[in-house]
């Protein structure tokens, strides 16, 4: 480890282990399950604990575990569906609390190091260099204007914090991508610092405009984009877009990248109809799919 000892011991005490059970009638437990693990920090000593939505979104229950093996009922406080993150709040006042970093304080090559939790509420860290701050999106309908990626690799549960070498938070680890170079990606802190005013008055982003959803999974594959499954239940479901799809264009908006893909989706507010148009079995269907808002679906 490149990070001190010292630094490591002042940043263990701000991170939690976070157990969720979720429903088995709420969406997200067909993909996600309905008992989930993962890592928060501390970045309020008044209780606020920041982790990765995925974790919490449709939480029954959530037990908050401190290094001290303290047991804490949490509740979720904030959703940014947009980002990925999510805010935590438990009672436990005076806690040891990390400072956040933007990521325009980060550059590529510089040094960074992960603490995550593990199993039996025990504490892993791994280091490495930030190799790329840029654009970035998912298989979902998900997408990051600045996403940080790392050679560190994430040694536990996702949420756990990205720390640079004065032990603030720079992201939050939400993916473990095992590229070469590119081993952990990480949610930077960005979103919820120019919002976190309204995240904790409201629970979510109430200045950004819903925007569509239908509930797919695609990848692209040389200059396609195509449908690797459809959420049930979901607008992409019930209009009958299939896995193995190609989609073609949206509302006559042709589409050659994931990106370009989510782009012509989030033009659409929730409740419009988009036209898809889609390569089946050699022949080309055009099917009207209605919108939802993702937020609403997993309420």
């Amino acid at each position: 480890m490149n990070a001190s000892v010292r630094l490591i011991e002042m940043v263990v005490p701000a991170t939690v282990a976070v157990s969720v059970e979720v429903p088995e009638t709420h969406p997200s437990a067909q993909i996600l399950g309905t008992e989930r693990l993962g890592t928060g920090v501390v970045i309020d000593a008044a209780g606020l604990i920041l982790t990765v939505n995925y974790v919490v979104i449709g939480a029954s229950a959530i037990e908050v575990t401190l290094l001290d093996e303290t047991r804490l009922d949490g509740r979720v406080v904030a959703q940014d569906f947009a980002s990925g993150l999510a805010v935590i709040e438990i009672a436990a006042p005076g806690l040891s609390a990390l400072r956040l970093c933007p990521s325009s304080e980060l550059g590529v090559g510089q040094d960074v190091f992960i603490v995550a939790a593990v199993g039996e509420n025990k504490r892993r860290a791994n280091n490495g260099v930030v190799t790329s701050i840029a654009p970035f999106d998912a298989y979902w309908e998900y997408s990051l204007d600045r996403a940080i990626t790392t050679t560190a690799m994430n040694p536990g549960l996702g949420g756990a914090p990205i720390l640079d070498s004065r032990g603030r938070v720079g992201g939050v680890a939400s993916l473990d991508l095992n590229e070469i170079g590119r081993f952990t990606l990480a949610i930077p802190v960005d979103d919820f610092l120019t919002h976190r005013g309204e995240l904790l008055q409201h629970g979510r982003r109430v200045s950004r405009p819903a925007r569509a959803w239908v509930g797919l999974y695609c990848y692209t594959f040389r200059d396609h984009v195509v449908i690797a499954g459809v959420l049930p239940g979901t607008p992409a479901e019930q209009s009958g877009l299939k896995a193995g799809d190609v989609v073609l264009a949206i509302d006559g908006q042709t589409i050659a990248t994931r990106r370009e893909l989510y782009t012509a989706l989030w033009t659409h507010r929730p409740g419009e109809v988009l036209e898809f148009r889609v390569f089946r079995n050699n022949e080309v269907k055009r099917l009207p799919v209605p919108s939802r808002d993702a937020e609403e679906f997993f309420a």
